[in-house]
This record gives structure tokens, sequence and C-alpha cells, in this order.
């Protein structure tokens, strides 16, 4: 019975791990392309305002992914001996750390010139710190979908 009971709780951590997968990945995918759509100062905020509601879910969403991987590992401890599993956890904590250390320091400029810029026409300077942002953004995705091919995979 036991042996069930810790199956059970398995099952459901690989179902709440692959439903936060795509309840964090998901919009995350799409951050750079909603603030891509603003033409002018008005649209480019308001974009920012809905990319930052969508954040939110990629913040819970990637909570949730290292909790019950973490916590399938606690259960499966050969997970940690699987080259796949390693990788990925050491790729999500990479992506993980460049919050602070790569997007905060990229976004903090656009946040700064989205209020302090007075009319509608979006300044030349906006374009160098998005460009600068969207790039690091992409390479987190970059790292998302290695992750999501090894845990599809598992190659090693």
């Amino acid at each position: 019975m036991e042996a069930f009971a810790l199956n059970t709780f398995y099952q459901i951590l690989v179902f709440l791990h692959i439903f936060s997968a795509i309840l964090g990945m998901g919009p995350g995918f799409i951050l750079t392309t909603v603030v891509k759509s603003g033409n002018n100062m008005t649209e480019l905020r308001h974009s920012y305002a809905i990319r930052h509601k969508l954040h939110i879910f990629v913040m819970i969403g990637g909570t949730l992914l290292l909790v019950t991987g973490l916590l399938m590992g606690a259960l499966n401890p050969g997970l940690f001996k699987m080259g796949w599993y390693v990788t990925s956890l050491l790729l999500f904590l990479v992506a993980l750390a460049m919050g602070p250390f790569a997007l905060t320091p990229k976004s903090k400029p656009v946040k700064a010139l989205l209020n302090s810029h007075h009319g509608e026409d979006i300044p030349s300077e906006y374009y160098p710190l998005a460009k600068a942002l969207f790039r690091v953004e992409y390479l987190e995705n970059t790292i998302f979908i290695i992750i999501i091919a090894l845990m599809i995979l598992k190659p090693f």
C-alpha cells in the first residue's frame, strides 16, 4: 500500500511539474513578442504592463517547476545520477540567476525611459536598450528550450 501511495504522489508531482512548465514557460516565450507590438509610447507602456502581468505566471510556474523537480529527485534519488536531470537542473539555476544578474540590469534603463519620456514618439535611445534586453531574453529562452528537450528526450 505504501509503495502505491508513494507512486501516486510521484505521478501527481509529474503532473504538477508538466503543468508548471506550461504555466511558467509558455508565457515566458512570448514576453519579448508582446512588447515588440508597441508603435507609440502609450502602446509600449501598455505592452510592458501586460508583460509584467505575464511575468507573474512565469515566476509562479518557475518556482513550482523547481520545487516539483527537486521533490521528484528526493523521491527518486537515482535522478541525480542521470545526466539529463543534473544538466537540466544546472541550466535552470543558470536561467534563474540570469534574472537578477542579467535581466534586471538590462530592464531598469528601459523602465526608467518608459517612466520619464513625455510624448507619443518612441525615443531612439529605447531601441538599443530593448535590443540588449531582448538578447538576454532570447538566450534565456534558448536555455529553456534545451531544458525541455532534455526532459523529453532524456538523452544521457
